[in-house]
């Protein structure tokens, strides 16, 4: 680990917000946010230290090319999606997804949750304009996310209540009890691989493949447990958390310093990352996760160059530990394989020590005819494969995936084996920010991923 003088230690909000603190929420009553952060400053971590230093050693096996991280979950969580159900049907894709890398790519996988502190989203635009009936054109501040502002267009639900980041606290912690009863508890065991495969997943293509890999690893453990080998491993699962490090109030809230080393550590999740639109090399963002101990990501998109991301290894990462730093790419389909082989080898020649993960979503998105948001699945997967193509003409480790998915059956992708149309949008568009793919799509994106792992 790094000695926390080569770091620093962790500036105040005010130095912070001094530096310029883009995709900030603007707050009309400053003792309310005061009071909000201290609120949370009182409350107790919601990961702990040792839990981030595990995740820096599993990433720092990626960043060797020794395994590959799955990091999947909402675009934006919502206070209304914390149910047993929905965390269940997130937790259900990911480990039916993980099992898939694993055991069609024989690769270690590490398992990392897009939930417990994904609440608040970066905007194009500071304000949204509708079109409302008998009203004519109305304009109020754009959703950032539940840790800011409602999604109903109105006056009172628009206006950002720092409130709201105690509740995002408080929802990440009941996530995060029921992640861990359902991994550690039996659900995850390995024996339940086939009860995995239930409701809409069962009668498609893909779950029929899913099938009959989970047939192959049941003669598996059968044979395992014949010859008296039952690891601990069998039965659960490592599933951490993580987030964007968005709005400054909560992650500064949430940065303490460690009993065992004396060194911060933001205690609001095990992964935070730093965006597209925050990764300014002397701004706040990018200040304030310089100070802490966790292992970082930063999402990298086609304006970046490849002296962008050595300057922010070398703000990010000083010390080049292994593991500490993952730089996220999100090019789009068309563009990946001209922009990406520049960068990813003027980083690596610079010696800089990073795990490689693709963001196939978030450079792939449009609008439909309808109005709504949505991404093509033969451009998700172009991405990747584009981003497996360059790793693999460099000699380079193409180390994971970041996606947007959820557990249900909605239609907010188009395409897929299940070849959804635009036409076919309305029928369950839930996300309340970006599209996402459904746990179908999810599914099939994992074997296509473990046939591109082999060849890796």
């Amino acid at each position: 680990m790094s000695d926390s003088s080569t770091r620093g230690p962790v500036p105040d909000l005010a130095s912070l917000h001094a530096l310029g603190a883009a995709q900030q929420p603007t707050y009309p009553d400053s003792a309310a946010v005061d009071a909000a952060v201290a609120r949370l400053r009182s409350f107790p971590p919601l990961v702990f230290a040792g839990e981030c230093d595990e995740l820096t050693d599993k990433l720092a096996a990626v960043s060797r090319g020794d395994a590959f991280l799955l990091q999947g979950g909402d675009c934006a969580e919502t206070f209304d999606g914390v149910t047993a159900d929905n965390i269940r049907n997130k937790l259900r894709v990911l480990l039916q997804m993980a099992v898939v890398l694993t055991y069609a790519a024989s690769v270690p996988v590490v398992k990392l949750g897009r939930f417990a502190g994904q609440y608040a989203k970066p905007r194009s635009s500071d304000l949204e304009t509708r079109d409302l009936p008998g009203i004519g054109q109305v304009t109020l501040p754009a959703y950032r996310g539940d840790a800011v502002n409602g999604f109903e267009f109105t006056e009172a639900s628009r206006i950002p209540d720092p409130q709201r980041l105690v509740e995002v606290y408080h929802s990440s912690a009941s996530t995060l009890n029921l992640v861990r009863a359902f991994t550690t508890g039996g659900y995850a065991d390995l024996r339940q691989v086939h009860a995995w495969n239930t409701d809409f997943v069962m009668g498609s293509a893909v779950g029929s493949r899913y099938e009959a890999v989970a047939n192959e690893i049941d003669r598996a453990l059968t044979f395992m447990q014949a010859i008296g080998a039952d690891p601990d491993e069998f039965h659960r699962v490592e599933m951490h958390s993580s987030h964007e490090a968005l709005v400054l109030e909560y992650e500064h809230a949430l940065t303490r310093i460690d009993s065992r080393t004396q060194l911060p550590y933001d205690v609001s999740g095990h992964f935070v990352w730093i965006g597209e639109r925050t990764r300014q090399l002397d701004g706040a963002h990018v200040e304030l996760l310089s100070r802490i101990q966790n292992p970082i990501g930063v999402k990298l998109g086609p304006t970046s160059t490849a002296d962008d991301a050595i300057a922010l290894a070398a703000r990010l990462n000083p010390d080049n530990t292994p593991g500490r730093l993952t730089f996220i790419t999100r090019m789009g389909a068309g563009k990946v394989r001209d922009l990406l082989p520049p960068l990813v080898a003027k980083v690596e020649a610079a010696g800089v020590q990073v795990a490689w993960v693709s963001d196939p979503m978030h450079g792939n998105t449009y609008e439909a005819s309808s109005g709504y948001k949505t991404r093509r699945f033969d451009d998700v997967i172009a991405e990747v494969q584009g981003f497996f193509d360059v790793h693999r003409a460099l000699g380079t480790w193409p180390g994971g995936i970041h996606v947007e998915l959820t557990g249900d059956d909605v239609t907010e992708c188009v395409g897929g084996g299940e070849e959804l149309l635009e036409s076919d949008l309305a029928d369950r568009y839930e996300s309340v920010c970006d599209p996402r793919l459904n746990r179908v799509q999810s599914l099939e994106l994992a074997f296509l991923v473990a046939e591109m792992l082999r060849k890796a």
